[in-house]
């Protein structure tokens, strides 16, 4: 199956047998919130792994039991940056794979009426344009707050931000890699497109209610 946006090179869809289990079960309505909250965690370590693969890194030399061994270690601070609420959920998976991380906080939240982003609380680490800036939510549907979120951490003097999620919109996509073309896009999933609420379809719901188990 081809994907839109499959042909730009920034875009990149982790295509994994794992992460398609993973998500199968996230998806399902049946899935109580402790299990999904558990999924999303999980999911987004496997992202962040991708996200990384190319991260500076320099050399460094340790000693071994038996004899030195030449390795290497990351160049500069990695700053997991979730937008609040629903990223919490796949970020707090990353800060249990890098625990070294640091991790800011964006909040967004999307007006319903009008579909566009309003900024309410950012707050983030002092070096964080020093090395690579994971900006994390679990979908990203029209792209508005994605976009918002970009802007907020080149206000900040990021120049290395790579944005994760567990399911994008077409639409989505469009819209972040339009405002933002150096900004890698790292998604579990590119869905068919958004209905006339912005939801994504088929998707998997509101996943802010779903990780806190807020569904009324």
């Amino acid at each position: 199956m081809t994907h839109p946006h499959a042909d730009n090179p920034k875009v990149h869809l982790v295509d994994h047998p794992l992460v398609a289990h993973l998500q199968t079960e996230l998806r399902n309505t049946d899935t109580p919130h402790g299990r999904f909250r558990e999924l999303t965690e999980r999911i987004g370590q496997l992202l962040a792994y991708e996200a990384l693969r190319d991260a500076p890194r320099k050399p460094h030399t340790v000693n071994s039991p038996l004899e030195p061994y030449e390795g290497s270690q990351l160049v500069g601070p990695i700053t997991i940056v979730p937008i609040l609420r629903a990223g919490m959920g796949p970020a707090t998976g990353m800060a249990q794979l890098i625990p070294e991380s640091q991790v800011g906080h964006v909040g967004m939240f999307r007006d319903e009426k009008s579909l566009t982003p309003v900024s309410y609380y950012v707050k983030l680490p002092a070096d964080i344009a020093k090395g690579p800036a994971l900006l994390v939510d679990p979908m990203l549907a029209t792209g508005g707050s994605a976009s918002a979120a970009v802007h907020v951490l080149k206000q900040r003097k990021c120049t290395d931000i790579r944005f994760l999620c567990l399911v994008a919109a077409p639409e989505g996509i469009a819209k972040l890699a339009g405002d933002h073309p150096e900004v890698p896009i790292y998604t579990a999933a590119i869905d068919r497109q958004l209905n006339d609420k912005g939801y994504i379809l088929p998707g998997l719901g509101d996943a802010g209610d779903r990780i806190f188990g807020t569904v009324e």
